[in-house]
């Protein structure tokens, strides 16, 4: 069996990856409580899409892999309301949940293990043009370093920006073979004509 950890868990409608950020506006009393006790212990908590119900109101049914919130940042400009910026570090997969007080929810997670460095293949090296153009536009939204030339960490980028359905985000987040993500991701975009250059061979 699996060593598990207990983790708080906020289910949401979008998608968190490893080495992203997100901002956040808590203001629902469970996530109030999770988040600022998450802020007095330096704790982590974790972010899972919702498979069924709600952000607000009673518990959602989490999807079962999701990964790890780091608390970078956190402002109070209103009383009961709390702004804060989360970088996702590990992935993990959920065994239980627990419903508890306020219908915040618990999980049992095993941690994913960390995906090697695996360079972006000569085949998908026509990614790295555009993900270049976007990063420098978002700016400081793409926290450092940036790791053009790791498979994992592009294609978790790229899945962050596309305009696709955050279920399809999730496939992307639990797939673990970081090169057919990149397979993917290229023949969204080359379907849309978005890619310049010729495939490598």
């Amino acid at each position: 069996m699996p060593t598990l950890q207990t983790l708080p868990l906020f289910p949401l409608q979008t998608v968190l990856f490893p080495g992203g950020l997100l901002p956040l506006r808590i203001f629902e009393a469970r996530y109030v409580d999770m988040v600022s006790a998450c802020l007095r212990n330096g704790d982590s908590f974790g972010i899972c899409l919702i498979a069924a119900g709600a952000e607000v109101g009673e518990a959602a049914i989490p999807h079962h892999v999701g990964t790890e919130a780091r608390i970078l940042g956190a402002d109070s400009k209103e009383p009961g309301l709390l702004e804060i910026v989360v970088t996702g570090e590990r992935r993990f997969r959920l065994h239980d949940h627990s419903v508890g007080k306020l219908q915040a929810l618990k999980g049992e997670v095993e941690w994913l293990p960390p995906i090697p460095h695996t360079e972006v293949p000569e085949a998908q090296a026509n990614l790295i043009p555009l993900l270049e153009k976007i990063v420098a536009d978002l700016g400081d939204r793409v926290p450092t370093p940036h790791r053009f030339d790791d498979a994992e960490w592009v294609g978790a980028r790229y899945a962050e920006v596309l305009p696709i359905q955050p279920l399809a985000k999730q496939k992307l987040l639990e797939l673990d073979d970081v090169i057919s993500r990149l397979e993917i991701i290229q023949q969204y975009l080359d379907q849309r004509n978005l890619l310049s250059g010729a495939k490598g061979g």
